[in-house]
């Protein structure tokens, strides 16, 4: 369970260097990822929280200490924080061993007992046998592993982690996968990560905090962000590609569902009363909610909408294959699903080919409408 009054809150604003204009909060025991695409503001978020970095306004406190508040003038240093911070390319020194490292996180590393607890954090990162090798006689694996005991050397209150896995190859990043989350249950502290793979926020996270050009756009459970996003702007940052435009026709709440009007053509979709009859909105559909009906089969449930189109160019990910559709009497709108290979085989899917789609109006999501231009689909 995780703890929000003991846990790390910050409020951030600034104009310069890069504009900030972020808020989180993250309880104890709790992991918050802040995903975002490069030059949104992450790692500096980080790095004020951390005390590296001193934005124009703002306040951030942990367990209840106020670190920052430009305010009250108020700017505790790095070493006052109690932070635990892990970096991208972990900064160990080279000259020292593994052990070595983890005692200089420490604030007294010659203190009794402080090389006991320095083998002990070690084994908890599963490097015990190692603790004599220098960086450069570990892998990066294992480096990242040294890192991590490091930062927990403080006995910190708060545990940032910067792109901790982007420099080690796929295995190695599944394994420390794991320890990490074998880790956090053992962890009572906020751990914030920051991230660029959504996939890795997804099974990291308890929640994810989208940020653009430095501001906070939605912070959410990662399952409630990619399947209700709070806008346009984060349904594409987190990938989605079935984003339309559509009106509001009317709610029916003895039914539970909302009626829309897209291209000339009626959607029921889940309950959505916050839009009223007539405002034009947005509407997003996950690849999820895309399934394949043959055309000798009736719909099912009440709120699936059949629509009817053209294959577009398959192509293969490795065992799923992504099936772009132009539906009839939309403009050529493009709708996407991905299935399992064999799937595609079965339903003999090839370009160019006529494909009854169903779409779950249980998971069409309403949306305010955008009018950034948008890339077409690739």
């Amino acid at each position: 369970m995780t703890d929000p009054v003991r846990g790390l809150q910050a409020t951030i604003r600034q104009i310069v260097p890069i504009p900030l204009h972020a808020d989180l909060a993250c309880g104890r025991g709790e992991v918050l990822a802040l995903v975002g695409p490069s030059g949104s503001g992450k790692s500096t978020l980080l790095r004020c929280i951390a005390g590296l970095h001193t934005p124009l306004e703002g306040r951030i406190a942990c367990d209840g200490e106020t670190w920052f508040d430009a305010g009250s003038r108020v700017n505790l240093s790095t070493a006052r924080r109690r932070i635990g911070m892990v970096f991208q390319h972990y900064a160990l020194f080279p000259h020292l061993s593994a052990l070595e490292n983890v005692l200089e996180g420490m604030d007294d590393p010659g203190g009794t007992g402080s090389r006991e607890r320095g083998r002990e954090l070690l084994r908890k990162v599963h490097l015990d046998g190692l603790e004599r090798r220098r960086p450069h006689q570990l892998s990066g694996g294992q480096q990242q592993r040294v890192a991590v005991a490091r930062a927990l050397a403080r006995d910190p209150h708060a545990l940032l982690l910067d792109e901790p896995f982007s420099a080690v190859d796929r295995s190695t990043r599944e394994k420390l996968y794991g320890e990490l989350a074998e880790l956090r249950r053992e962890l009572k502290m906020p751990v914030v990560l920051v991230t660029h793979d959504l996939e890795e926020a997804v099974m990291l996270a308890d929640r994810v905090s989208i940020l653009s050009r430095g501001k906070t756009l939605q912070t959410a459970p990662p399952l409630e962000v990619m399947e209700r996003p709070a806008s346009v702007e984060v349904a594409r940052l987190v990938g989605l590609r079935n984003v339309f435009e559509g009106r509001v026709l009317s709610h029916h709440r003895d039914r539970g569902t909302t009626v829309t009007e897209w291209n000339g053509r009626r959607l029921d979709v889940r309950l959505q009363e916050g839009f009223p009859g007539g405002a034009r909105v947005a509407w997003v559909l996950p690849a999820a909610g895309v399934l394949l009906m043959p055309r000798d089969r009736p719909t099912e449930g009440s709120r699936d909408n059949i629509v009817e189109g053209i294959v577009g160019r398959m192509v293969t990910l490795g065992s799923r294959v992504r099936v772009p559709v132009y539906v009839h009497g939309t403009d050529e709108a493009l709708l996407t699903t991905t299935v399992p290979r064999h799937l595609a085989e079965s339903y003999a899917l090839a370009e160019g080919r006529p494909l009854s789609l169903r779409l779950r109006g249980e998971q069409i999501h309403l949306m305010p409408p955008d009018d950034t231009p948008r890339d077409p689909p690739v």
